[in-house]
């Protein structure tokens, strides 16, 4: 039988946070994770059913919005979010209305907020 659920990456660098990604949401979706921007690139390229990215924003080496950046050049129907733990940035305030990522999320996050947005995005 075909797996029938969303494929979603995470993208954090911190692996207790992936593990509560995952734990939260693989009843609903098929969640897959990277560590890193470049992993998450790598995974992406490997996953073309990939349907939304949720990403962290602050990671060595590469931050979230430079992934998503990276990212949406060559997968353009993927939805984008944001995930951090500190206010609202310049670069995210930009992000956002460009169109480059849908919504971001603050840490700790809600799981019902991340939900609902990923289920209306996909909808419409």
């Amino acid at each position: 039988m075909k797996d029938e659920k969303v494929k979603v990456l995470y993208v954090d660098d911190e692996p207790f946070n992936i593990m509560l990604f995952e734990n939260l949401f693989r009843k609903k979706y098929r969640v897959i994770s990277a560590s890193s921007g470049e992993e998450g690139m790598h995974i992406l390229a490997e996953n073309s059913d990939v349907r939304v990215v949720v990403s962290d924003m602050n990671m060595p080496g590469m931050t979230g919005l430079e992934f998503v950046s990276k990212a949406k050049k060559v997968y353009d129907k993927i939805h984008f979010f944001i995930l951090t733990g500190y206010e609202i940035t310049p670069e995210i305030t930009s992000a956002l209305e460009t169109g480059l990522i849908i919504k971001y999320f603050k840490k700790p996050f809600n799981t019902r907020e991340i939900d609902d947005s990923i289920t209306s995005k996909l909808s419409s």
